[in-house]
Parts: structure tokens; C-alpha cells; sequence
């Protein structure tokens, strides 16, 4: 979830780590620290505000060639300049930064409390720091040593760097359940979090493994497991270049995520609608005919936006393969004792292919003989490495909190997925044509709705006061209506719910008054009567309505009408993401709302 960059090698590390952690901010993050070493000392700095504010910090002595750095975002411990990472030991030898939570950080905090030991902030990371230092002063072998048999002793998760300021030419780094990478580069080593602080000063990579740790110098790197052995890891190369993290022109990058979604959806299509045999090729899924006829159920795991993806797919599969599927939260999935049908397809999804629910969901489907596929954003990342086959999403980087492209890219991937499993069973010729063509229209249908950007604006203005608002769809219409109020809430702070249409009458109904306005999701398909009659019945009640539509409604039916090119109704739900992600990006830059860093979000969830 938080920030890590490491480097070791020629030149000054400060400017490194700094431009590391920009890169990094995205991810979301309440302090920010670094430590460099220099003559046997550490060097650290810290502040409980951003990275502008750590570099204003920074002082003339603050130089050196091997240093780590990291962006925290609280678990253990309020935002404050003391438990502000990276964490040292009372000898201050030992910098650590660390990314996840230590489960028994009591029991160990406990024990060196007994022992004499005094803690300068309240973090489950600073207990790291002074256990290593005592392990090496123990007389473990080597700092990698000292780590390791720490880490026999903790419980939890960890991306973790450690600096000990004695021996200023490597770094160890650990991973157990959240992401840590290596930069190779001209004798000049790195670690991160996430390539995107890596992308301008290499193009090969090193992803660790859960349970595997590495010493990195500059010129060299040891990989191994917990029990010493080693490991033997390919480096891979990075097909991101540092544009991608530029803004390039735009005003922020969700901005810019939401108008590059005609080019994303044009790589996730591309190559993989066959128009000769109207199907689907996803070759990555490993799975053949035969293998996809065996399947008799389906369904999505994912959180977050990726979840209501995942219903929109669920849809998707049972309309156009007539096979039963659901979806459902990664978070709960791995809490309960799920019934494993080894004749279901599991389709994990998840944007930066590391979030933790999802990831531990993968592992207990693999655990129990689940057929488990991966839909994900990021090569080598823990989810894709975990289920070894599935479907890349070619969203591209994706910097902004609030998922857009990515999300729109998955539910072509899950249209994808329904077409092939449809034309393998009963789905014809006639209707696989149909749906193709329909898909390789939608980038430029995108692009059609994109240009027509002012109606969503106007309405984002005239509401932009509002302190509640409904979100209402049916069937095909009710996933597209749950990413619509979650994008609005998470960016704008609006209080907004989602419901069934017809769970109106229900309860909901009797919180519609004039203060209430409700987005209603109006495709022009068979239901058409049936949601007219539901605007119908929050017009009775004095609601105010904004209607997503591409059908002709009634004159004077909503007070606001936001109007989509037509399709093909089973594709539709994709495209009325769109206009939903404009509504909320523009009311919340209405409010003043940054809408790339909403507060208390991250990027990569990666620990409970």
C-alpha cells in the first residue's frame, strides 16, 4: 500500500529516493522519511506531511550512495513525524522501512520493553529495527542473516528494506505477502514498491516471491528463500517507459486515465476478437474447448471497483453462455469455508495484481483445487505469478487512486471471456458476429461519448451541492450504478448508495424527498417500460433525477438527461461507465477535491 525505494551504487542517492517516492504517491501515503548512510551513520529525516515537505527538510549532510526511503500510510500509530518510516534502533545502526503489518507486534514489543528496550514511536516497524540490530549483534553472519532469522520470529505481512549504516554497501530486502521489486542498472542497484519508481533508470526487473529475501550492491544480487537456499531469478523487462507517468498536458491523471480508455480498450481488443470464427482468443487462459465446455459455473473475485466489474462480467457469462455465474467480495471469499467446485472457472481480478483480499483468496482456491484465473494489470505481479495463466489487461499505468481505465479494460476482458464460453456452447455464428463487431466499436464509442463531455459537466455543477444521492439500475444496469456511486464518493466525500431499481419500494423509497437526487441507469433494451416506471415513482415523491440514457424517453421525464450513443444491449453497461466517471471526477473538482489522492484511499491495498 505505502511507498518503498531503495538504492545503492555510484551517485547520490537523495535525488533517487525523492524522485522515487513522487512516483509513488499515488499509491497514498500520510508521512513520508529517508535514511542515507554516510561514514558508518545514519542520516535520517522525516515529516508527517508530503514529499515536498520531506525534501524542504533535507539538509546539506544528507548525501550518500546508498540510502532507502518510504511513503507511510497508518496502520500502527497516528500520521506523525515520529512514526514516520524509516525506523532505526537505539544504536542508530539499522534504518528499516517497511509495507504491511506485523500480526504479533505486541508480544514482541512486550519482550523488548522487559529487555530494557525504548521505543521512540508507536509502530509494529520499529520493533523490527531492534530486533535485527540485536541479532546482529548476536553475530549473525551477514545482515541478510540477521533479517531472516527475525523474520522466523514475526508473523504478518512485509515488504521490507533494511540499512545497516556499518557495512554501507548493500541492502537486504525481504517479501512476505506484499510487493517489493528490484531495479538492475549499471553497477547501481534498486528496490521499490512498484516499478513505477524504477521505469527511469532501468528496464529490468527482479520480482520477489513471497518468503524469499535478496542482498543488492551495485553490482550484484543473492536471492534465497527463508531456509538460506537460493534462488534463481530471471530478470524481466519493463515495457513501461517514464511518459507514461507524465501528465502531458492534462490537469491531473484521472483526467487522464478517463481520456485514454479509446486507446486502453483498443489493447486489450487487439488480437483477440476472431472474426472468422465470430469468438474470443484468450490464449493466456490455457484452457481449451474441450476445457471451457467442462466449465459449469463461474465466477469473479475482486474488490472494489474490480468487484462490481466482476457482477458486470457475471452478467455478461450468464447472458451470453447460459452458464450460472456470480461474483463476489475478494474480502469475504477468504474469510469463509467456500464449497470448492473443481467443474467452476475462479477469475481473480485485480488491478495491480498485489491486492492482499484477493491474493489470499487465490491461494486458498489453489489450496482446495480451485481452477483459479488471473485478470490483471500488472506482469509479475503476486496474483499473476500466483495463477500462472488468465488475461493482461493492457490498461497501461495507472496512476490515479480511482480506478477508470483499468476497470473499463476489465469489463472488456470479461465480454471477452462470456463471447468465447457463449461460442463454445450454444451462442451462434450470427449473434458472435453481432458481439464482435459491437466490440471493436466500442473504443470509438468511447471516444464519441468523451466528446460530448459538457452535458455530464452541467450536471455535475447543478449538483455539485448535493449532500446525498442515489445510484438505481437493473439488471444489466445495477453493476454500472455501484461503480457509479463508489467512483463519486471516494472522489467527491458525496454520500452515495447504490440499489436494485426495483429494491426501491423496499425501504430506500422513503429517504427520496427535493434533497435527494437519484442517477437512474436507462438502457434502451427490454426493460425500458420498468425503469421509466421507477423514475416515475421518484418523480411522484418530489426526487430529483439524472437519467444515463440512450434510449428516447419521455419529454420532461428527469430533470437532467445524459444521453449515450445506442449498441448492442448486452454491451451497453460498458459504456455507461463513461459518463459516470466524468460525473464524479467533475463534481468533485467542483468541490475543490483532489481527485488523484482522495484522503484515507490507496492505490494497492496490501494489507487488511
Amino acid at each position: 500500500m505505502c511507498g518503498i525505494v531503495g538504492y545503492v551504487g555510484s551517485r547520490e542517492s537523495t535525488p533517487i529516493l525523492i524522485e522515487g517516492l513522487h512516483r509513488l504517491e499515488y499509491r497514498g501515503y500520510d508521512s513520508a522519511g529517508l535514511a542515507v548512510a554516510r561514514r558508518g551513520r545514519l542520516r535520517v529525516t522525516k515529516t508527517a506531511g508530503c514529499v515536498q515537505d520531506l525534501r524542504d527538510r533535507l539538509g546539506k549532510g544528507t548525501t550518500g550512495t546508498i540510502g532507502l526511503a518510504h511513503t507511510r500510510w497508518a496502520t500502527h500509530g497516528e500520521p506523525s513525524d515520529l512514526n514516520a518510516h524509516p525506523h532505526v534502533d537505539a544504536g542508530g545502526h539499522i534504518a528499516v522501512v517497511h509495507n504491511g503489518v506485523l500480526e504479533n507486534a505486541e508480544p514482541l514489543r512486550n519482550r523488548l520493553l522487559a529487555e530494557g528496550v525504548r521505543f521512540a514511536s508507536d509502530t509494529d516497524t520499529e520493533i523490527l529495527a531492534h530486533l535485527i540490530a540485536a541479532a546482529v549483534e548476536a553475530g549473525s553472519e551477514s545482515l541478510e542473516d540477521a533479517v531472516r532469522a527475525v523474520l522466523h520470529r514475526v508473523e504478518g505481512t512485509y515488504g521490507l528494506l533494511v540499512l545497516d549504516a556499518r557495512n554501507p554497501r548493500e541492502l537486504v530486502v525481504a517479501r512476505n505477502g506484499s510487493p517489493i521489486v528490484l531495479g538492475i542498472g549499471d553497477g547501481e542497484m534498486f528496490a521499490a514498491s512498484d516499478v513505477a519508481a524504477l521505469v527511469r533508470h532501468t528496464k529490468h526487473v527482479i520480482h520477489l516471491d513471497d518468503g524469499e529475501l535478496a542482498t543488492i550492491s551495485a553490482d550484484a544480487y543473492r536471492t534465497s528463500t527463508m531456509q538460506a537456499d537460493r534462488t534463481d531469478k530471471t530478470p524481466a523487462a519493463v515495457d513501461l517507459v517514464d511518459e507514461d507517468y507524465q501528465l502531458n498536458g492534462f490537469s491531473d491523471f484521472m483526467r487522464k486515465e478517463i481520456h485514454d480508455q479509446p486507446r486502453a480498450g483498443r489493447r486489450v481488443l487487439r488480437g483477440r476478437l476472431d472474426e472468422r470464427f465470430a469468438t474470443a482468443r484468450l490464449d493466456g487462459l490455457g484452457l481449451d474447448a474441450r476445457q471451457l465446455r467442462a466449465v459449469r459455473r463461474v465466477k469473479f473475485l475482486g474488490c472494489g471497483s474490480a468487484y462490481y466489474a466482476g457482477q458486470l462480467g457475471a452478467n455478461l457469462v450468464e447472458e451470453l453462455a447460459r452458464l450460472p455465474a456470480d461474483a463476489e467480495p475478494a474480502s469475504e471469499f477468504r474469510y469463509r469455508n467456500p464449497v470448492i467446485d473443481e467443474d467452476t472457472l475462479y477469475v481473480a481480478v485485480s488491478q495491480s495484481g498485489e491486492t492482499l483480499d484477493t491474493l489470499a483468496a487465490v491461494q486458498e482456491l489453489k489450496r482446495k483445487g480451485g481452477q483459479v484465473v488471473g485478470l490483471v494489470n500488472a506482469v509479475g505481479s503476486a496474483i499473476a505469478r500466483e495463477c500462472g495463466s488468465g488475461v493482461f489487461l493492457h490498461a497501461g499505468p495507472e496512476v490515479s487512486v480511482a480506478s477508470t481505465k483499468a476497470v473499463m479494460n476489465m469489463s472488456l476482458s470479461f465480454a471477452l471471456l462470456a463471447l468465447l464460453l457463449g461460442r463454445v456452447r450454444d451462442l451462434s455464428m450470427a449473434h458472435g458476429r453481432r458481439l464482435v463487431t459491437a466490440l471493436a466499436a466500442i473504443p470509438d464509442r468511447i471516444t464519441d461519448v468523451l466528446a460530448d463531455e459538457k452535458q455530464v459537466i452541467a450536471a455535475a455543477e447543478r449538483y455539485a451541492n448535493t449532500e446525498h444521492m442515489f445510484f438505481v439500475g437493473r439488471v444489466r444496469g445495477w453493476p454500472v450504478a455501484r461503480e457509479g456511486a463508489q467512483k463519486l464518493k471516494e472522489i467527491s466525500y458525496v454520500h452515495a448508495e447504490a440499489y436494485e431499481a426495483a429494491e426501491l419500494k423496499h425501504g430506500p423509497l422513503a429517504l427520496i424527498d427535493h434533497t435527494m437526487p437519484s442517477v437512474v441507469i436507462v438502457p434502451d433494451d427490454e426493460l425500458l417500460a420498468k425503469n421509466i416506471g421507477t423514475i416515475e415513482q421518484i418523480r411522484a415523491r418530489g426526487g430529483p433525477v439524472i437519467a444515463i440514457t440512450n434510449a428516447d424517453l419521455p419529454d420532461g421525464l428527469a430533470e437532467t438527461v445524459i444521453r449515450l450513443p445506442r449498441g448492442e444491449p448486452e454491451l451497453d453497461p460498458i459504456l455507461f461507465t463513461i459518463p459516470l466517471q466524468l460525473f464524479a471526477y467533475h463534481l468533485a473538482t467542483t468541490l475543490g477535491r483532489n481527485v488523484d489522492k482522495p484522503r484515507n484511499l490507496a492505490k494497492s491495498v496490501t494489507v487488511e
